[in-house]
């Protein structure tokens, strides 16, 4: 199959950095700093054209349902205010299930002085029917650690669900609206964004386990397991080893975040 890539050149303001931080940041100070999570914000738009890239269909041609299951970033350094950012994507590899297809994603950011992040995503098209299986999709490294557990206790209320969407561009009405989510198949009504989920984790390890100072950061990743409605209590269970921090989100009706890690320079 002919290579799937594609080019777009984004930039994101100061204010754009700050804003997207606080709200990750929602119930801790303020921090300077763009949080690594960033990246993700300046490449999910690219992402979102994979669809068109891998020509998914389903078989009646009802629109596609698309399901983040893993997010892996590498980061040399953080997103710098209105740098020229260019963000390139492959696809690595698409597999046939009987849910739909699963899709893997290579995507780099490349500033004035290179490749800064790399981020590798993987995704379900929930009831695509094409394409067939081709490439490969990227493992997952994610282990578990045997280090002494730190236990933090956190909710992402509404509101935040609300400033998140708009603080990272992510507008899916299951967000925002309950009526949408329910047709969507979430019972509860509105679900949070996972990477704002995984953006509190990153937060709380950033300020536990690294002074204060996001760009020690070097990489992180976990695997997205059940969706979380606002006000659901987040278990988040932190084990420091060797300056790579290994992570799961509990909530009171199982995994929500499994297999994470954040690691530290």
């Amino acid at each position: 199959m002919t290579e799937l890539t594609a080019n777009v050149t984004r930039t994101a303001t100061a204010d754009e950095i700050v804003t997207y931080r606080d709200v990750v940041r929602t119930g801790l100070t303020s921090a300077a700093g763009a949080s690594p999570l960033h990246a993700f914000v300046l490449a999910s738009p690219v992402l979102d054209e994979s669809v068109n890239l891998v020509n998914a269909t389903t078989a009646d041609g009802s629109p596609l349902g698309r399901v983040h299951l893993s997010q892996e970033i590498t980061l040399h350094r953080p997103v710098r205010a209105d740098e020229q950012v260019t963000v390139a994507l492959s696809i690595a590899g698409a597999r046939k299930l009987a849910k739909g297809v699963q899709v893997g994603m290579k995507v780099s950011l490349v500033g004035d002085d290179g490749v800064f992040a790399e981020l590798v995503t993987g995704a379900m098209l929930v009831g695509a029917v094409t394409p067939e299986t081709f490439g490969e999709l990227p493992p997952f490294p994610g282990k578990g650690s045997t280090a002494e557990a730190v236990n933090v206790a956190r909710t992402i209320a509404r509101e935040t669900v609300t400033r998140y969407a708009h603080a990272s561009g992510d507008l899916n009405p299951i967000h925002l609206d309950d009526v949408a989510a329910k047709e969507a198949g979430f019972a509860d009504g509105v679900i949070c964004h996972g990477m704002s989920v995984l953006g509190v984790v990153v937060e709380e390890v950033v300020d536990r386990f690294a002074g204060g100072d996001v760009e020690r950061v070097r990489s992180l990743g976990a695997r997205f397991s059940a969706a979380v409605n606002p006000g659901t209590p987040l278990d988040i269970v932190l084990q420091n080893e060797d300056n790579t921090v290994r992570f799961s989100v509990k909530t009171p009706s199982g995994a929500a975040l499994k297999s994470g890690w954040v690691e530290l320079r």
